[in-house]
């Protein structure tokens, strides 16, 4: 049996076919394969579980992707978590309603959408950024829009990490988690 596996992304929005030498893996036999037939070690498995960073209608923000992807590793491990595939998509408000419809029939601008993947204590999810709503909500709130983006960068984590903030009560401990994370930060 053959099955195949895009290690691109595990989300519909972001597949890119173009990708197809690099990033698929196809499964024979229960044994993975690159898309050159060539067996794959499962150590090299490991490789392709990291955080990417991807834009859509917008240029990428002003964040060190190194530091980023260190400091998001550092929050999940002080929650008992690993970090598997995660993707960062930033976008506009354009986009964020358009996923916000489509996937969770929501009819209203948000400043992040996380698609939660976890398994275990591995952390993997797409998590969707609207740029715009970040810089709106950082003049709202007389915040830095460096500060905001990064507070909402970790909120999608959080999510991942299983804190959540809809409930009563919920929003001061994602709030208190936020403080937290943004302190292992600086």
């Amino acid at each position: 049996p053959t099955s195949i596996w895009d290690a691109s992304s595990t989300h519909p929005i972001l597949a890119n076919p173009l990708s197809l030498a690099t990033n698929w893996i196809i499964y024979r036999n229960d044994r993975p394969h690159n898309a050159f037939g060539q067996q794959i070690e499962i150590f090299k498995l490991q490789h392709l579980l990291m955080i990417s960073y991807h834009t859509i209608n917008v240029d990428f923000p002003a964040i060190s992707r190194s530091e980023t992807t260190a400091w998001v590793k550092a929050v999940a491990a002080s929650h008992g978590k690993r970090v598997g595939e995660i993707a960062y998509i930033f976008c506009d408000d354009e986009k964020i309603i358009e996923v916000n419809r489509q996937y969770l029939q929501h009819d209203y601008f948000t400043d992040i959408i996380t698609f939660d993947y976890c398994e275990g204590d591995r952390l993997s999810g797409d998590l969707f950024i609207s740029l715009d709503t970040v810089r709106s909500n950082a003049e709202l709130f007389n915040k830095p829009y460096e500060e905001e983006l990064h507070r909402v960068i970790i909120h999608g984590i959080l999510h991942l990490c299983g804190i959540n903030d809809k409930g009563p009560g919920e929003r001061e401990i994602m709030e208190a988690a936020e403080d937290q994370a943004l302190a292992m930060r600086k």
